[in-house]
């Protein structure tokens, strides 16, 4: 080995130059590429849940500040929601449906939100929940898909109540 060698040999810092080296930090840069993606839908596992019960509380507030308008914002243009004598397919329909239930000074029902499930995709999510009458009595259950649409953007693409389950009502 000649000296000029050894001396550069010297210099380096540790691991540089070092074929394996560089075979690590590429495996760390390409696992950040895809992993940093990812890492929005499960903040904590639970950022699309959050996200999910909020987009379903606000919906639920326009119920209750009788905003048929903004009630109208949280539904997928395609949106289907079943009813008790027939199903209404489209937003325009839902809304025209739906529409009755905005009139007057008092919300005749309330809901909250008391599960969220999102796929793993972190696409689509079920939310589901009790329904109150005016004086608080539990009087059904809701259940809402949700798509994702954009980032943080949420909206209702199947609505169905159903009889509350058993331990609902208390």
């Amino acid at each position: 080995m000649t000296r000029a060698t050894r001396h550069a040999r010297s210099t380096r810092s540790p691991g540089e130059g070092s074929r394996s080296s560089w075979l690590a930090r590429a495996f760390v840069v390409a696992w950040l590429v895809v992993m940093w993606p990812l890492s929005g839908l499960t903040d904590d596992g639970n950022s699309a849940q959050q996200e999910v019960y909020a987009a379903e509380r606000a919906f639920a507030r326009t119920m209750a500040d009788r905003d048929l308008a903004a009630f109208g914002r949280h539904l997928a243009d395609e949106a289907i929601f079943f009813g008790s004598q027939d199903v209404q397919r489209g937003k325009s329909e839902v809304i025209a449906a739906w529409s009755a239930f905005f009139e007057g000074e008092q919300a005749p029902f309330s809901w909250e939100p008391d599960r969220v499930e999102v796929l793993s995709s972190g696409d689509l999510a079920l939310s589901t929940g009790l329904v109150h009458d005016p004086a608080g009595k539990v009087v059904a259950r809701f259940n809402s898909v949700w798509r994702r649409e954009a980032p943080g953007t949420w909206r209702v693409v199947f609505d169905k109540g159903s009889p509350p389950e058993r331990d609902d009502v208390r």
